[in-house]
């Protein structure tokens, strides 16, 4: 079981902040496709990667990162600065 976290318009689009699910992937990226196959509101969410990030176990990690070991995944949208 992994803890999946939504931030921001990528919560909105999927209507859930968080959710614990079972998942076979070995990397963020298999994760990825595993959501976007569950239905089109997750589709939406992962359309264009280029506008996410993605922390492991609240640490910033890239989508090829290996899923072995985390408890915790995190999407959002990237930070702007002001």
């Amino acid at each position: 079981m992994i803890e999946v976290l939504y931030f921001a318009w990528v919560r909105e689009r999927i209507g859930i902040p968080r959710e614990r699910i079972e998942t076979g992937a070995a990397t963020v990226a298999d994760l990825v496709e595993e959501l976007k196959a569950r239905e089109d509101r997750y589709a939406a969410a992962f359309a264009d990667l280029r506008a996410l990030r993605v922390a492991l176990d609240q640490e910033l990690a890239d989508f090829s990162a290996p899923l072995a070991g985390a408890r915790e995944v995190a999407f959002f949208p990237p930070m702007t600065g002001g």
